[in-house]
């Protein structure tokens, strides 16, 4: 298991454990992190579930395909170089202690 800490806009704090191998996304889901709406459930067609992932871990993540950029476009929060939508990031043990926050808004 890894920890993950996910951080609200008004900077209250959840730490969870997830498995290796799963999305960002579905950890969040089943850890019930507010914030995180996940509308088409990881199929890469929404932007409800935008995340900033704060260096240095932003940095040990693959690169974002073009069709995860283009979705970004849709977040209703800003978008800043560390955003990722959650659904594309795949956890590995590299990533314990990966903190997240999250945007104002997902709609």
């Amino acid at each position: 298991m890894i920890s993950i800490r996910f951080i609200q806009p008004d900077q209250t704090q959840q730490d969870i454990q997830a498995r290796p191998g799963d999305s960002l996304m579905k950890a969040a889901v089943d850890a019930n992190v507010k914030g995180i709406e996940a509308d088409c459930g990881g199929s890469l067609t929404c932007a409800t579930c935008h995340v900033m992932i704060d260096a240095p871990w932003s940095d040990q993540l693959p690169t974002a395909v073009p069709d995860e950029l283009d979705m970004l476009d849709f977040a209703s929060s800003p978008v800043v170089p560390q955003s990722r939508l959650s659904c594309q990031v795949r956890l590995t043990t590299e990533l314990d202690g990966m903190v997240v926050r999250l945007p104002a808004s997902q709609h």
